[in-house]
Protein backbone atom coordinates (compact mmCIF):
# COMPACT_ATOMS: atom_id res chain seq x y z
CA UNK A 1 0.00 0.00 0.00
CA UNK A 2 1.50 3.00 -1.04
CA UNK A 3 1.43 6.01 1.74
CA UNK A 4 0.71 9.30 1.28
CA UNK A 5 2.63 12.34 3.50
CA UNK A 6 0.28 15.40 4.39
CA UNK A 7 2.11 18.21 5.23
CA UNK A 8 0.40 20.02 8.79
CA UNK A 9 1.26 23.90 8.03
CA UNK A 10 2.59 25.46 11.44
CA UNK A 11 -0.34 27.12 13.24
CA UNK A 12 0.66 30.75 13.29
CA UNK A 13 1.11 32.39 16.58
CA UNK A 14 -0.98 34.95 16.24
CA UNK A 15 -4.25 32.77 15.16
CA UNK A 16 -6.77 32.53 18.33
CA UNK A 17 -9.77 30.44 18.28
CA UNK A 18 -12.75 32.01 17.81
CA UNK A 19 -14.20 33.37 20.91
CA UNK A 20 -17.52 32.21 22.64
CA UNK A 21 -20.68 34.09 22.27
CA UNK A 22 -21.43 36.18 25.19
CA UNK A 23 -24.50 34.79 27.29
CA UNK A 24 -27.00 36.52 29.33
CA UNK A 25 -25.31 35.22 31.87
CA UNK A 26 -22.15 36.75 31.56
CA UNK A 27 -24.05 39.71 31.15
CA UNK A 28 -25.66 38.55 34.88
CA UNK A 29 -22.20 37.83 36.04
CA UNK A 30 -20.38 41.16 35.27
CA UNK A 31 -23.09 43.54 36.45
CA UNK A 32 -23.94 41.38 39.38
CA UNK A 33 -27.82 40.67 39.26
CA UNK A 34 -29.75 37.84 38.07
CA UNK A 35 -30.42 36.74 34.48
CA UNK A 36 -34.01 37.46 34.72
CA UNK A 37 -32.91 40.94 35.58
CA UNK A 38 -31.13 41.09 33.03
CA UNK A 39 -33.76 40.12 30.67
CA UNK A 40 -36.20 42.39 32.39
CA UNK A 41 -33.57 45.06 31.01
CA UNK A 42 -32.96 44.48 27.94
CA UNK A 43 -36.13 43.60 26.87
CA UNK A 44 -37.93 46.97 28.50
CA UNK A 45 -40.09 44.70 30.48
CA UNK A 46 -42.10 47.69 32.53
CA UNK A 47 -43.94 45.15 35.00
CA UNK A 48 -41.08 44.89 37.11
CA UNK A 49 -39.54 47.71 38.84
CA UNK A 50 -36.03 47.86 38.27
CA UNK A 51 -34.04 50.82 39.57
CA UNK A 52 -31.86 52.73 36.76
CA UNK A 53 -28.42 52.64 38.82
CA UNK A 54 -29.05 48.69 38.08
CA UNK A 55 -30.23 49.66 34.35
CA UNK A 56 -27.60 51.63 33.62
CA UNK A 57 -25.36 48.55 34.97
CA UNK A 58 -26.72 45.86 32.74
CA UNK A 59 -26.51 48.16 29.63
CA UNK A 60 -23.08 48.70 30.42
CA UNK A 61 -22.23 45.21 31.30
CA UNK A 62 -23.79 44.03 27.64
CA UNK A 63 -21.98 46.78 25.65
CA UNK A 64 -18.79 45.26 27.03
CA UNK A 65 -19.36 41.84 26.19
CA UNK A 66 -20.69 43.02 23.17
CA UNK A 67 -23.96 40.51 24.12
CA UNK A 68 -26.92 41.03 21.56
CA UNK A 69 -30.04 39.27 23.08
CA UNK A 70 -31.41 36.36 20.83
CA UNK A 71 -34.17 37.02 18.75
CA UNK A 72 -35.70 33.45 17.79
CA UNK A 73 -35.08 32.18 21.69
CA UNK A 74 -36.92 35.76 22.81
CA UNK A 75 -39.87 35.03 21.04
CA UNK A 76 -40.04 31.14 21.98
CA UNK A 77 -40.38 32.79 25.86
CA UNK A 78 -42.85 35.45 24.67
CA UNK A 79 -44.74 33.06 22.29
CA UNK A 80 -44.55 35.51 19.65
CA UNK A 81 -41.89 37.11 17.59
CA UNK A 82 -41.26 40.91 18.03
CA UNK A 83 -41.42 41.40 14.38
CA UNK A 84 -43.33 43.93 12.68
CA UNK A 85 -43.53 43.75 8.62
CA UNK A 86 -43.59 46.65 6.66
CA UNK A 87 -44.40 45.85 2.94
CA UNK A 88 -42.65 48.43 0.61
CA UNK A 89 -45.63 50.25 -0.91
CA UNK A 90 -46.37 49.68 -4.62
CA UNK A 91 -47.00 53.60 -5.68
CA UNK A 92 -44.33 55.76 -5.80
CA UNK A 93 -43.43 57.23 -1.83
CA UNK A 94 -43.30 60.94 -1.50
CA UNK A 95 -41.26 62.61 0.94
CA UNK A 96 -44.64 63.38 3.34
CA UNK A 97 -45.21 59.80 3.44
CA UNK A 98 -41.24 59.14 3.62
CA UNK A 99 -41.29 60.84 7.29
CA UNK A 100 -44.28 59.59 8.67
CA UNK A 101 -42.80 55.85 7.70
CA UNK A 102 -40.06 57.09 9.57
CA UNK A 103 -41.57 58.46 12.16
CA UNK A 104 -43.97 55.07 12.69
CA UNK A 105 -40.57 53.41 12.51
CA UNK A 106 -38.87 55.00 15.48
CA UNK A 107 -42.13 55.31 17.45
CA UNK A 108 -42.20 51.10 17.01
CA UNK A 109 -38.43 51.06 17.63
CA UNK A 110 -39.12 52.47 21.47
CA UNK A 111 -41.56 49.76 21.77
CA UNK A 112 -39.37 46.77 21.26
CA UNK A 113 -40.67 45.86 17.88
CA UNK A 114 -37.89 44.82 15.57
CA UNK A 115 -39.25 46.76 11.87
CA UNK A 116 -38.83 45.00 8.72
CA UNK A 117 -38.80 46.20 5.38
CA UNK A 118 -40.05 43.96 2.94
CA UNK A 119 -39.78 44.21 -0.81
CA UNK A 120 -42.96 42.59 -2.46
CA UNK A 121 -42.29 43.97 -6.24
CA UNK A 122 -44.33 41.14 -8.23
CA UNK A 123 -46.37 40.19 -5.72
CA UNK A 124 -49.80 41.70 -4.76
CA UNK A 125 -52.57 40.93 -2.34
CA UNK A 126 -53.10 37.76 -0.82
CA UNK A 127 -50.42 36.04 -2.75
CA UNK A 128 -48.14 38.69 -1.22
CA UNK A 129 -49.60 38.27 1.90
CA UNK A 130 -48.50 34.13 2.08
CA UNK A 131 -44.97 35.56 1.37
CA UNK A 132 -44.93 37.91 4.53
CA UNK A 133 -46.67 35.12 6.63
CA UNK A 134 -43.54 33.47 5.93
CA UNK A 135 -41.88 35.58 8.01
CA UNK A 136 -43.76 34.89 11.25
CA UNK A 137 -43.85 38.68 12.05
CA UNK A 138 -46.47 39.85 14.92
CA UNK A 139 -48.04 42.41 13.15
CA UNK A 140 -48.21 43.28 9.43
CA UNK A 141 -48.62 47.20 8.98
CA UNK A 142 -50.16 46.96 4.62
CA UNK A 143 -49.90 50.36 2.73
CA UNK A 144 -52.13 51.00 -0.04
CA UNK A 145 -54.85 49.10 -1.26
CA UNK A 146 -55.14 45.16 -2.62
CA UNK A 147 -54.59 43.10 0.75
CA UNK A 148 -58.22 40.81 0.94
CA UNK A 149 -59.82 38.94 3.89
CA UNK A 150 -58.14 35.73 2.55
CA UNK A 151 -54.85 37.58 3.01
CA UNK A 152 -55.94 38.56 6.51
CA UNK A 153 -56.61 35.22 7.27
CA UNK A 154 -53.72 33.78 6.13
CA UNK A 155 -51.81 36.05 7.79
CA UNK A 156 -53.18 35.26 11.25
CA UNK A 157 -53.09 31.72 10.80
CA UNK A 158 -49.41 32.30 10.51
CA UNK A 159 -49.36 33.94 13.64
CA UNK A 160 -49.82 37.26 13.27
CA UNK A 161 -51.71 39.32 15.55
CA UNK A 162 -52.55 42.46 14.30
CA UNK A 163 -53.07 43.18 10.48
CA UNK A 164 -53.28 47.08 10.02
CA UNK A 165 -54.40 48.56 6.37
CA UNK A 166 -53.30 52.03 5.32
CA UNK A 167 -55.74 52.79 2.58
CA UNK A 168 -58.77 53.84 1.29
CA UNK A 169 -60.95 51.42 2.19
CA UNK A 170 -61.47 48.72 5.16
CA UNK A 171 -60.17 44.86 4.64
CA UNK A 172 -62.50 42.05 7.11
CA UNK A 173 -60.38 41.30 10.15
CA UNK A 174 -57.99 43.71 9.78
CA UNK A 175 -57.25 47.09 11.69
CA UNK A 176 -58.05 50.16 9.02
CA UNK A 177 -56.56 53.15 8.99
CA UNK A 178 -58.75 55.10 6.59
CA UNK A 179 -56.94 57.75 4.14
CA UNK A 180 -60.41 59.26 2.66
CA UNK A 181 -58.60 61.49 -0.65
CA UNK A 182 -61.60 62.92 -1.31
CA UNK A 183 -61.28 65.41 1.29
CA UNK A 184 -57.93 66.40 0.03
CA UNK A 185 -60.04 67.32 -3.66
CA UNK A 186 -62.52 68.71 -2.32
CA UNK A 187 -60.56 71.16 0.27
CA UNK A 188 -58.92 72.22 -3.70
CA UNK A 189 -61.40 72.79 -5.25
CA UNK A 190 -63.71 74.66 -2.53
CA UNK A 191 -60.78 76.76 -1.92
CA UNK A 192 -60.28 77.41 -6.01
CA UNK A 193 -64.42 78.24 -6.14
CA UNK A 194 -64.08 80.49 -3.82
CA UNK A 195 -61.27 82.54 -5.28
CA UNK A 196 -63.33 82.91 -8.15
CA UNK A 197 -62.27 80.25 -10.23
CA UNK A 198 -64.82 78.63 -12.45
CA UNK A 199 -62.50 76.57 -15.29
CA UNK A 200 -60.96 74.28 -12.89
CA UNK A 201 -58.31 71.17 -14.27
CA UNK A 202 -57.37 68.50 -12.15
CA UNK A 203 -54.28 66.70 -12.55
CA UNK A 204 -53.68 62.81 -12.66
CA UNK A 205 -50.53 61.69 -12.53
CA UNK A 206 -49.98 58.73 -15.38
CA UNK A 207 -47.42 57.14 -12.66
CA UNK A 208 -48.47 53.38 -11.89
CA UNK A 209 -50.03 53.05 -8.43
CA UNK A 210 -51.05 56.29 -7.76
CA UNK A 211 -54.28 55.92 -9.39
CA UNK A 212 -55.47 54.75 -5.28
CA UNK A 213 -55.10 58.51 -4.60
CA UNK A 214 -55.60 60.28 -7.62
CA UNK A 215 -59.06 58.86 -8.62
CA UNK A 216 -60.16 59.85 -5.26
CA UNK A 217 -59.07 63.32 -5.08
CA UNK A 218 -60.82 63.95 -8.53
CA UNK A 219 -63.46 62.55 -7.10
CA UNK A 220 -63.53 65.10 -4.27
CA UNK A 221 -62.89 68.44 -6.74
CA UNK A 222 -65.95 67.36 -7.91
CA UNK A 223 -67.98 66.68 -5.05
CA UNK A 224 -66.93 70.13 -4.32
CA UNK A 225 -68.03 71.71 -7.15
CA UNK A 226 -71.62 70.06 -8.13
CA UNK A 227 -74.61 71.99 -8.46
CA UNK A 228 -72.07 75.06 -9.48
CA UNK A 229 -71.13 76.68 -11.95
CA UNK A 230 -67.51 75.26 -12.38
CA UNK A 231 -66.57 72.92 -14.70
CA UNK A 232 -63.53 70.18 -14.01
CA UNK A 233 -61.18 68.93 -16.82
CA UNK A 234 -59.44 66.06 -16.14
CA UNK A 235 -55.36 66.47 -16.77
CA UNK A 236 -53.15 63.42 -17.50
CA UNK A 237 -49.73 64.21 -16.43
CA UNK A 238 -46.53 62.23 -16.71
CA UNK A 239 -43.73 63.57 -14.03
CA UNK A 240 -41.04 64.63 -16.92
CA UNK A 241 -40.79 67.83 -18.46
CA UNK A 242 -41.91 67.04 -21.81
CA UNK A 243 -44.98 65.98 -20.30
CA UNK A 244 -45.42 69.47 -18.84
CA UNK A 245 -44.15 70.66 -21.48
CA UNK A 246 -46.66 69.43 -23.86
CA UNK A 247 -50.29 69.97 -21.57
CA UNK A 248 -48.68 74.07 -21.64
CA UNK A 249 -48.75 74.42 -25.01
CA UNK A 250 -52.28 73.24 -24.46
CA UNK A 251 -53.16 75.46 -22.46
CA UNK A 252 -54.20 78.40 -24.38
CA UNK A 253 -56.59 75.71 -26.26
CA UNK A 254 -58.05 74.44 -22.49
CA UNK A 255 -59.51 77.75 -21.62
CA UNK A 256 -58.47 77.05 -17.86
CA UNK A 257 -58.37 79.47 -14.73
CA UNK A 258 -57.19 77.08 -12.30
CA UNK A 259 -55.56 73.56 -11.21
CA UNK A 260 -55.39 71.61 -8.75
CA UNK A 261 -51.97 69.78 -9.17
CA UNK A 262 -52.74 66.41 -7.31
CA UNK A 263 -49.45 67.73 -5.17
CA UNK A 264 -46.91 69.58 -4.60
CA UNK A 265 -44.53 68.19 -6.94
CA UNK A 266 -46.65 67.86 -9.99
CA UNK A 267 -47.74 71.33 -8.98
CA UNK A 268 -43.74 72.63 -9.07
CA UNK A 269 -43.45 70.70 -12.35
CA UNK A 270 -46.28 72.06 -13.94
CA UNK A 271 -46.11 75.95 -13.01
CA UNK A 272 -42.55 75.62 -14.18
CA UNK A 273 -43.89 74.46 -17.51
CA UNK A 274 -47.01 76.65 -17.61
CA UNK A 275 -44.35 80.17 -16.73
CA UNK A 276 -41.86 79.29 -19.53
CA UNK A 277 -44.91 79.20 -21.82
CA UNK A 278 -45.70 82.63 -20.78
CA UNK A 279 -49.03 81.94 -18.47
CA UNK A 280 -49.27 84.40 -15.84
CA UNK A 281 -49.78 82.72 -12.38
CA UNK A 282 -52.05 83.32 -10.61
CA UNK A 283 -53.62 86.23 -12.51
CA UNK A 284 -54.30 83.90 -16.01
CA UNK A 285 -54.11 80.37 -14.32
CA UNK A 286 -54.32 79.47 -10.39
CA UNK A 287 -52.12 76.96 -9.16
CA UNK A 288 -53.10 74.78 -6.05
CA UNK A 289 -50.96 71.77 -5.09
CA UNK A 290 -50.78 69.07 -1.91
CA UNK A 291 -48.46 68.10 0.98
CA UNK A 292 -47.52 71.27 2.07
CA UNK A 293 -43.34 70.94 1.03
CA UNK A 294 -40.97 72.70 2.30
CA UNK A 295 -39.91 73.46 -1.66
CA UNK A 296 -43.25 75.06 -2.13
CA UNK A 297 -43.06 77.78 -0.11
CA UNK A 298 -39.39 78.76 -1.91
CA UNK A 299 -41.19 79.46 -5.54
CA UNK A 300 -41.92 82.27 -6.64
CA UNK A 301 -45.08 82.81 -6.95
CA UNK A 302 -45.29 80.95 -3.31
CA UNK A 303 -47.18 77.93 -3.83
CA UNK A 304 -50.65 77.48 -2.57
CA UNK A 305 -51.29 73.75 -1.21
CA UNK A 306 -53.21 71.38 1.25
CA UNK A 307 -52.06 70.37 4.19
CA UNK A 308 -52.26 66.82 5.37
CA UNK A 309 -52.90 65.89 8.90
CA UNK A 310 -51.51 62.59 9.46
CA UNK A 311 -51.47 60.23 12.31
CA UNK A 312 -48.45 60.52 14.85
CA UNK A 313 -46.29 57.58 14.49
CA UNK A 314 -46.36 57.00 17.86
CA UNK A 315 -50.45 56.62 18.01
CA UNK A 316 -49.99 54.02 15.64
CA UNK A 317 -47.12 52.50 17.07
CA UNK A 318 -49.68 52.00 20.61
CA UNK A 319 -52.59 51.27 18.35
CA UNK A 320 -50.22 48.51 16.95
CA UNK A 321 -49.23 47.70 20.42
CA UNK A 322 -52.46 47.31 21.83
CA UNK A 323 -53.86 45.03 18.78
CA UNK A 324 -50.53 42.90 19.83
CA UNK A 325 -51.37 42.57 23.55
CA UNK A 326 -55.32 42.09 22.99
CA UNK A 327 -55.20 39.89 19.81
CA UNK A 328 -59.04 38.60 20.42
CA UNK A 329 -60.29 42.52 20.35
CA UNK A 330 -62.52 43.51 17.35
CA UNK A 331 -60.66 45.59 14.88
CA UNK A 332 -60.91 48.92 14.55
CA UNK A 333 -61.15 51.79 12.30
CA UNK A 334 -60.07 54.66 12.37
CA UNK A 335 -60.47 57.72 9.99
CA UNK A 336 -56.36 59.56 9.89
CA UNK A 337 -56.53 61.56 7.21
CA UNK A 338 -57.77 65.45 7.37
CA UNK A 339 -56.93 68.26 5.07
CA UNK A 340 -56.73 71.62 5.51
CA UNK A 341 -55.60 74.55 2.30
CA UNK A 342 -52.73 77.11 2.92
CA UNK A 343 -53.54 79.93 0.56
CA UNK A 344 -50.33 81.39 -0.90
CA UNK A 345 -49.58 83.26 -3.81
CA UNK A 346 -50.38 80.87 -6.38
CA UNK A 347 -53.76 80.78 -6.39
Amino acid sequence: MRGVMVQIPNTPASFAPPRSVPTSADVARLAGVSRATVSYVLNNTSAVRISEPTRRRVHEAARELGYVPHAAARSLRAGHSRMVLMPAPAFPVGPLYSRFLTDLQGALGRLDYTVVQYGSIGLQGDEAARAWAELRPVAVLVPGAGLGPRGVAVLKRSGARAVVTLGPETVEGAYALLMEHEAVGHSAGAHLYDRGRRRIGVVVPQQPGLEVFSGPRLDGVRQALRGTDATVTELPLGYDEESAARLAARWPQLGLDAVFAYNDEYAMLLMRALQDAGVRIPEETAVVGADDLMLGRLLRPRLSTVHLELPSGRELAELVDRAVRDPGAPPETHKVLGATVIHRESS
